[in-house]
């Protein structure tokens, strides 16, 4: 009589032990197959943008030459003017660039580790609360932070000694603790806080400059010392700050365990994400640099580019440097119609202060994602992405629930929008975000229109939601 009570209970111990252990977080082991299980974060598949920044010793030079302004990464004479600002060291180092010249100019022979007074000096003045009001004004959702460049210049106090004889431990690492004061302030603006690491690249474990494309590879430190030097200075910045995001560039050295850092990553942030340039085959994202895609992709990929050409300040960049409000804007609705997330770079100066023709560009992005950011966050890709209305007008597609959400990449051409890839359906309701009118429909037989009744909001793109249109 009592052995059923007790039968009974011991089940119901047993079902509650299981359906705790179910819910409890997975222990990832540093193999492929355990790495492969995590699941993509819902609050990063819908953040849809991202801030980067590019802050460092190359912030006080602040100086790139514009001669390539398309990226063409396979010239080999890409890296003798390369456009980027952050490769300041590697390029001043190469014989007859333009911005050797532009060092002995302004700097004579002064060398780039004692820059770093001067940031410590400058990077005081910085207020990470305002910087991080800017960036959710902006409409970002989260934060990416390049704690270690491949100048090795570490933007936290790191304890990782650096073997490098030549160089001081004032000449390594910022006297702030940047990464930490920034974690606090975008964490307080309610958005995600990631770091960048450079384990591919460490300049300071290199004597010679890269040159020529074959030296990409030829120069990645790989001795056991570096192996560890990386491992440890990643596992201080998981353990201190938990980022959100793990994004490390170029490659990790082979003598690093790639394998071991994101299963401990995981482990310690279990709904993080890491990127796909550890040097092994996982990663939660792929990441195309000033790249676009044609299609939608399965894997979900982000996009990383700068507002100019560089990524790091480039005080030569001006207006013309400078991606146009219109197409950031339809850059951005691309992206996202096919399943990726737009990473967007500023280089503040030393001081942390925002370039103006950037800040411009941030509060152009803002003030359309207010109005609609309904059709770009937490959305997912439709059937297609791409579309062309009657009209002549470029649209783009999103979903949500039943919801279908259709883009017009600028301003309609006319006061008709017809989708000829929409069939018609009766009984929905269709209206542009930002406005309170539901705009008059005509059914017909080559597609749905949309009639504009009313004066249209905004600049650069129009967002209209057709309500229950995919049920």
């Amino acid at each position: 009589m009592i052995l059923k009570p007790l039968a009974v209970i011991s089940v119901a111990i047993l079902s509650l032990g299981a359906l705790c252990s179910a819910q409890d977080p997975a222990k990832y082991e540093p193999t492929l197959e355990s790495l492969d299980q995590h699941p993509l974060p819902q609050w990063y598949a819908g953040a849809k943008l991202g801030i980067f920044i590019h802050w460092g010793l190359y912030s006080v030079p602040g100086w790139a030459p514009l001669t390539h302004p398309d990226h063409d990464f396979s010239s080999n004479d890409y890296i003798k003017y390369d456009p980027y600002a952050e490769w300041y060291l590697n390029t001043m180092r190469i014989p007859g660039s333009p911005t050797q010249e532009y060092h002995k100019q302004h700097y004579g022979d002064q060398g780039y580790y004692d820059f770093a007074p001067v940031f410590n000096r400058e990077s005081k003045k910085w207020d990470p609360d305002k910087m991080a009001a800017v960036f959710r004004d902006a409409g970002a959702r989260y934060v990416v932070l390049t704690s270690k460049h491949h100048e090795g210049f570490t933007l936290w106090p790191s304890t990782t000694p650096n073997p490098t004889p030549s160089l001081k431990p004032n000449q390594l690492h910022a006297e702030r603790d940047i990464v930490g004061d920034l974690t606090t302030a975008v964490q307080k603006q309610g958005m995600k806080m990631g770091l960048y690491y450079s384990g591919g690249y460490d300049w300071t474990f290199n004597t010679g400059p890269i040159q020529v494309n074959a030296d990409y590879d030829a120069v990645k430190p790989q001795s056991d010392a570096y192996g560890k030097y990386a491992f440890a200075q990643i596992h201080e910045l998981i353990n201190r700050y938990h980022p959100a995001i793990l994004w490390n560039d170029i490659d990790w050295p082979k003598t690093g365990n790639a394998l071991q850092v994101e299963a401990d990553y995981y482990n310690a942030v279990p709904d993080g994400v890491i990127d796909d340039r550890f040097g092994i085959k996982h990663s939660d994202f792929t990441s195309p640099e000033y790249e676009k895609k044609d299609q939608i992709s399965e894997k979900k990929w982000e996009e990383c580019r700068g507002l100019g050409r560089s990524f790091g300040y480039n005080r030569a960049e001006g207006e013309a440097e400078t991606i146009a409000p219109g197409e950031l804007i339809a850059l951005l609705v691309d992206i996202v119609s096919k399943n990726g997330n737009l990473l967007l770079d500023v280089g503040p100066e030393a001081d942390g202060t925002i370039p103006p023709v950037q800040m411009e560009r941030l509060k152009a992005l803002g003030a359309w994602l207010k109005q609609n950011g309904e059709a770009i966050y937490d959305t997912t890709p439709w059937t297609k992405a791409a579309g062309k209305s009657a009209e002549g007008d470029d649209v783009r597609f999103t979903k949500k629930g039943d919801d279908l959400y259709v883009t017009v990449l600028g301003k309609p051409k006319a006061q008709t929008i017809t989708i000829p890839d929409l069939p018609v359906k009766n009984g929905i309701t269709i209206s542009q975000l930002g406005s309170n009118d539901d705009l008059n429909t005509k059914d017909q037989t080559n597609g749905t229109r949309m009639v504009l009744h009313a004066p249209l909001k905004g600049d650069y793109a129009y967002s209209f939601k057709l309500a229950g249109y995919l049920r």
